[in-house]
């Protein structure tokens, strides 16, 4: 078993053992009924488990059941269709995140506008990737990597998990920020064969996860040259972040939850409320940590912003790179 999948298991184990604080006033105004909250991945991943753990904390606090409802396909994007066409009525949520900045750029033919028809609730977690090299990289940073790069354009390669996803398009932006590294991607059908092929040394790099990354790291199999947050990574701290070589990257993903457009104010209120004292409560930021995330709590405003501004950032590396969906 992986070091990640031992971590991931941990934490499903633990969503239960949450505190039972319920909130009555919360409780009283929130509508009647089971309340689904839709993920656009596959169940057990990390999505799926940031789903379950806010879930399982909602469902306590305001006393009715939060079902995870895993709808996986067309890059998130029949999730988030689903959410656009229930009713706004607080019993239909929807996990937002990195991935919906993403398509509403990738994808041109969308049934739907992600900003306009997905009203904001709250964030939940901002996390960290880490780019990797296999060993034969004779780079020890990320300065002599990236003079190796250019003095051997197009020899290195770089995987992903699929063509638009966060480990594809973080590649990218790197490569732009750094001044037009030639680096090849070679996209596969999820991270877990990019991280085969690394090993292999097939490809060379790879941007992802660190929780997926750091047994890898820890044994020398890998070597990380830096972190594509603003700031270090408490999993990783000896690892400078990609920004402080070169100036104004960042790239995180970021992921909270998000109502069909129309949902009355009240409703996106109280949730974003009993979010926020999830956030702010030691056992819960302790789960996210384990996620390799920090706390991303404020108002629907605050969240909204963000997912804009991430939308925007992401559309300008999509069209500067020609990248086009599968």
């Amino acid at each position: 078993m992986t070091h990640s999948r031992r971590r991931f298991l941990h934490l499903a184990a633990g969503v239960a053992a949450l505190p039972a604080l319920s909130s009555v006033a919360g409780a009283h105004s929130y509508p009647s009924g089971p309340v689904h909250i839709i993920v656009g991945f596959a169940a057990g991943g990390p999505n799926d488990i940031l789903a379950r753990l806010i879930g399982q904390w909602l469902s306590l606090r305001l006393a009715r059941p939060f079902i995870i409802e895993n709808r996986p396909g067309a890059g998130s994007n029949i999730a988030t269709e689903t959410v656009v066409r229930a009713a706004p009525d607080g019993l239909t949520l929807l996990l937002v995140g990195t991935p919906n900045a993403i398509n509403a750029t990738l994808y041109d033919k969308l049934e739907f506008d992600f900003i306009r028809d997905i009203a904001p609730v709250a964030g939940l977690i901002r996390g960290a990737l880490v780019m990797v090299v296999h060993p034969s990289v004779p780079a020890k940073t990320l300065p002599e990597f990236i003079d190796y790069t250019q003095a051997h354009p197009g020899k290195l390669f770089y995987g992903s998990g699929g063509v638009g996803g966060i480990t594809h398009i973080t590649a990218e932006l790197f490569k732009q920020e750094a001044g037009g590294l030639d680096i090849q991607h070679v996209p596969y059908r999820g991270v877990a064969p990019a991280l085969t092929e690394l090993l292999s040394g097939q490809v060379q790099v790879l941007f992802t996860n660190i929780a997926m990354l750091i047994g890898y790291i820890e044994t020398g199999k890998l070597r990380a040259l830096g972190i594509t947050t603003a700031t270090r990574s408490d999993a990783l701290p000896d690892i400078a972040t990609i920004g402080e070589f070169v100036p104004g990257y960042e790239a995180s993903s970021v992921f909270g939850l998000g109502a069909p457009r129309n949902t009355p104010t009240e409703i996106i209120d109280n949730l974003n409320k009993e979010i926020n004292a999830a956030l702010a409560d030691p056992d819960f930021a302790a789960r996210l940590a384990h996620l390799d995330g920090t706390a991303l709590s404020g108002s629907p405003a605050d969240f909204g912003k963000l997912i804009s501004d991430e939308t925007r950032k992401w559309a300008k590396v999509i069209r500067l790179a020609n990248i086009k969906p599968e």
